[in-house]
């Protein structure tokens, strides 16, 4: 108990009563229910060990260590919590009636013009003659995400390809555990891209499946969201927007997952507004790119990429969606 009492990390009181009532997790550390009193009977009982105390933890490592009191975590819990009460209760505001986002056909014939004014709107399927401002919402951050996602993949497939890659390892000794060693090296030897994925240990791909599982499930929560005086796309926010990281959790994240850098800090609007256009143009160029890298990669004939060498694949690029 002495070494979890002085640790920044919610104090065994909180903890005890967290068991008794799921509510108290929502809350801050010290707001403890009026009917856990027994909880503090024990969690005092529990002080008076003799033990020594440690030593006080130095100060830059105690800045490293999780810290759920003055971190933004209690306050995104109890912030997500309020929005699914909202939610239930039926209270939620869709936030239309205030946004400045484009939520008809006709702000979206505005934006194909200034995309490309050559092409102009180009809506063969109709999906926008009757679409609501959610469904759109829903179709711009979708189009933006996955021109950001084609644009990283389309440089690492061809990095890749050229075996350029990390020079460490990605496991071997740990924890007592005598895992086989395996290198980045060892992985790009295998072939191209899709080779290199197939070679990938199983829990190796687990777990890229599950960081971008939650960097899905944090880019869509509406709580995260409004810290950064945002909304999300489908209730009038901004298309493409990503939740900032930090302060919002116990262990420090030094670097957003967009604009790490922040290089467009200082931008004025207009020059966003034309940075975010070319961003959805060489998006739309870098899906189509990655899908005729991987068809060249099967042998078919696709101008200006079947000639550049690309590894072939004996492999089933569609294998993981097939029964």
């Amino acid at each position: 108990e002495g070494a979890i009492r002085h640790r920044p990390f919610p104090n065994t009181q909180h903890m005890l009563a967290m068991l008794v009532t799921p509510s108290a997790a929502f809350r801050s550390p010290g707001a403890i229910p009026h009917h856990a009193a027994a909880v503090r009977r024990v969690s005092s009982v529990m002080q008076e060990d003799d033990a020594p105390a440690p030593a006080p933890m130095p100060a830059a490592k105690k800045s490293m260590e999780m810290d759920y009191e003055s971190s933004g975590f209690i306050k995104l819990s109890e912030a997500a919590r309020t929005k699914l009460d909202q939610f239930s209760e039926g209270t939620l505001d869709n936030g239309w009636a205030t946004s400045t986002e484009i939520s008809d056909k006709a702000g979206m014939i505005a934006l194909a013009e200034k995309l490309n004014p050559t092409i102009g709107f180009w809506d063969p399927l109709g999906i926008v003659d009757d679409a609501s401002p959610e469904t759109i919402g829903w179709f711009r951050h979708a189009e933006i995400k996955h021109g950001r996602v084609a644009m990283a993949g389309f440089v690492g497939y061809c990095l890749q390809s050229n075996g350029v890659h990390f020079p460490w390892g990605i496991q071997g000794q740990f924890a007592g555990y005598d895992l086989p060693a395996v290198s980045f090296g060892d992985i790009a030897a295998a072939g191209g891209p899709a080779d290199q994925w197939d070679a990938l240990p199983t829990a190796g791909k687990a777990q890229i499946l599950l960081v971008i599982g939650f960097l899905e499930m944090y880019g869509e929560t509406s709580a995260a969201l409004e810290m950064d005086g945002q909304k999300h796309y489908v209730r009038g926010g901004k298309p493409g927007y990503y939740p900032s990281f930090k302060g919002r959790y116990p262990h420090p994240v030094p670097l957003d997952l967009w604009d790490p850098f922040g290089f467009t800090k200082n931008m004025s609007p207009e020059r966003k507004e034309k940075a975010l256009l070319a961003e959805v143009n060489n998006g739309r160029l870098a899906m189509i790119g990655l899908f005729g890298l991987i068809s060249a990669s099967k042998g078919l004939i696709v101008p200006g990429l079947d000639t550049l060498g690309i590894a072939p694949y004996a492999g089933e690029v569609m294998a993981p969606f097939t029964a």
